[in-house]
């Protein structure tokens, strides 16, 4: 699902100092004169709140050197600062002011948030100051993270569905791929130093490139005093996207397959698609969302012609919105005998999605208006949206959350039709299956068995 690269620049001429009111999310909103803008979600049903840092940085800023060094800063950020000198000092304070807390490390935004009593208010936005803007990175906390981190790297890699998730991802998004994996490579994160750690921060941790945002039972008024008390120093840095644009993904030249052996008790099956975006094709993101919800409902024809009729034992067709290529990635499992018949039957159903009996008019209904109701209760915890808010902060832009579910009702045929015809059927991609050794001989499978036919160039017979 759902940065807009001068947003911060254009507040700062129009909105400087003045407080706004978003009508559809509730959200009160402020930008300090360095830049940062603070958004405010008040609800007083339980007296907790939730003050968030977010920050537009990820796997989407990283070259090859840094690759998977955002995360490890997340794991830092937690850490010394100049206030707290050491982890245990850390640790404790949260304990004192009865913290929960913890962070997230995406493609296009990191964020950090604490939760704990609403009485605490004042010294849990002391508390994220210090930790943004004072962190020391020692050098010993940071030899000493930098196992933690390769533990979850360890992890994802005992997992055989996984080799096969970065083999293809690494086809998909070619020269680029780090720019789309958040988790980094296993020896950059070992060889990452502490002048790497201020880069980071130097460059991207700066106010006019993060909003703080604060959930829960506060007044809006009382949380801006708070923190222009507490933030108003951080000092404004350069944009850090205009000498470093995010970088331009190419388009895939031609269907790639890969047959990935590895012993499993099932077929794993992945086909991706670049998809839609934030930046160039609104309209098909939300096509894209519309489209997904219908056709993996179980009653949908694309369920029934592929599990129902027993071809393969689970599907799902995933897209995720995101500001540089939103990628597309049908997943599903089979066994071995059927697959070749799962991966015709698969190619047979792309070729009908934008056929006009291939979803009913109830289902095109019954999709938008469940996909309204879920977003609108998702907000009711404020603790758990305000992460949401930050994520389309940082990946859409404001504008685009505000007016989602409104956008979602205008969905029409002929915008899933266009979606359709623009990223999937016609379009390149990248297939691979996850088996074992012996189910390829048995099966003489070839790359060539995992072609779907429904690309240009195939159809061209090149």
């Amino acid at each position: 699902m759902k940065f807009l690269k001068y947003a911060i620049i254009i507040l700062l001429f129009i909105f400087v100092n003045q407080i706004m009111y978003s009508k559809d999310l509730g959200l009160k909103q402020k930008v300090l004169k360095n830049g940062l803008e603070i958004l405010v979600a008040e609800n007083s049903a339980v007296p907790l709140i939730t003050v968030e840092i977010c920050v537009k940085n990820g796997a989407f800023t990283e070259p090859p050197e840094y690759s998977g060094l955002s995360h490890l800063y997340e794991h830092m950020f937690f850490k010394a600062n100049e206030k707290l000198p050491n982890q245990e000092a850390f640790l404790e304070r949260g304990r004192e002011l009865g913290m929960i807390w913890n962070g997230t490390t995406g493609n296009e935004r990191v964020n950090y948030f604490f939760t704990c009593p609403k009485t605490n208010l004042e010294e849990a936005i002391e508390y994220m100051r210090d930790a943004t803007m004072y962190p020391l990175f020692d050098q010993t906390e940071l030899e000493k993270e930098r196992p933690v981190v390769i533990g979850e790297y360890d992890r994802a890699e005992s997992q055989p569905p996984y080799h096969l998730f970065v083999a293809l991802n690494k086809k998909t998004w070619g020269d680029n791929y780090n720019r789309k994996n958040a988790i980094g490579e296993r020896s950059t994160i070992l060889a990452a130093t502490q002048e790497q750690m201020k880069t980071i921060q130097k460059k991207f941790y700066i106010p006019n490139n993060s909003s703080l945002l604060v959930a829960g039972d506060v007044k809006a008024e009382e949380v801006f005093k708070l923190i222009e008390k507490y933030f108003s120093k951080w000092e404004t840095g350069e944009d850090p996207f205009i000498k470093n644009p995010p970088v331009t993904f190419k388009p895939l030249e031609k269907p790639e397959t890969i047959i990935l052996e590895k012993d499993f008790p099932i077929v794993v099956g992945i086909s991706n698609f670049h998809g839609p975006d934030t930046k160039r094709d609104i309209a098909g993101t939300h096509a894209a969302d519309v489209f997904a919800y219908i056709i993996n409902q179980k009653t949908s024809n694309f369920q029934k012609a592929l599990v129902e009729s027993g071809l393969m034992v689970g599907l799902n067709f995933g897209y995720q919105t995101e500001h540089n290529v939103g990628p597309i990635m049908v997943v599903f499992q089979t066994m071995p005998d059927k697959l070749k018949d799962a991966v015709k039957a698969l190619s047979a159903e792309i070729e009908k999605f934008d056929s006009p009996d291939y979803y009913t008019d109830e289902q095109l209904e019954t999709a938008k208006n469940i996909l309204a109701v879920e977003e609108t209760y998702g907000r009711e915890s404020t603790s758990n949206w305000i992460h949401t808010v930050s994520y389309w902060w940082a990946s859409a832009g404001l504008h685009y959350y505000e007016n989602y579910i409104k956008d979602l009702k205008k969905v029409t045929r002929k915008d899933i039709s266009d979606f359709v015809r623009k990223y999937i059927k016609g379009s390149n991609y990248v297939i691979g299956v996850l088996i074992s050794e012996d189910n390829v001989k048995t099966l003489d499978l070839k790359e060539t068995d995992l072609l779907l036919g429904t690309s240009e160039f195939e159809k061209k017979g090149k």
